[in-house]
Order: C-alpha cells, then sequence, then structure tokens
C-alpha cells in the first residue's frame, strides 16, 4: 500500500482574505469550499478513494487552523 500524503500548503493559493464586519479572515475560495463539501458528501457514502480522504485530511487540517486564526483574531479585536 503506498501512503499518498497531500500538504496543506499545497492548497495555499485556493485561500484569501475577506473583510467581515471590521475584521480580515481566512477564507477558502469557493471552488476548495465546494470541493470540501463534495469530499464530505462522499465521505458520507462511504465511497472516498484513499486519495480523496488525503485530500480531505489537508482541507480539514486548513480548516481547522484558520478557523483558529480567525478566532484569536475576533478575539484581539473584541476588546
Amino acid at each position: 500500500m503506498v501512503t499518498v500524503l497531500t500538504q496543506p500548503s499545497s492548497l495555499i493559493h485556493e485561500i484569501r482574505m475577506e473583510q467581515v464586519g471590521h475584521l480580515n479572515l481566512f477564507k477558502f475560495s469557493e471552488s476548495l469550499q465546494d470541493r470540501m463539501e463534495k469530499l464530505l458528501e462522499k465521505r458520507k457514502a462511504d465511497l472516498l478513494t484513499l486519495e480523496e480522504e488525503t485530500e480531505l485530511q489537508s482541507i480539514g487540517e486548513l480548516d481547522r487552523i484558520f478557523t483558529h486564526i480567525n478566532a484569536m483574531t475576533a478575539a484581539q479585536n473584541a476588546d
């Protein structure tokens, strides 16, 4: 079995900044958001390939990182 590794940094071109209220937050591009949703649907149906599972894990890692950074940004600006 060959393990496929997708680095989250390979998706960096799919990240953008968006102004939400007075904050600039990290957001996924529309295409990356759509891709994540499609992969999640395939996972629910138990239809993911190994490569797709790895891709979804990479997207999920970026999502966790940016959620944390955005929360820290919001907390700093709440003061």
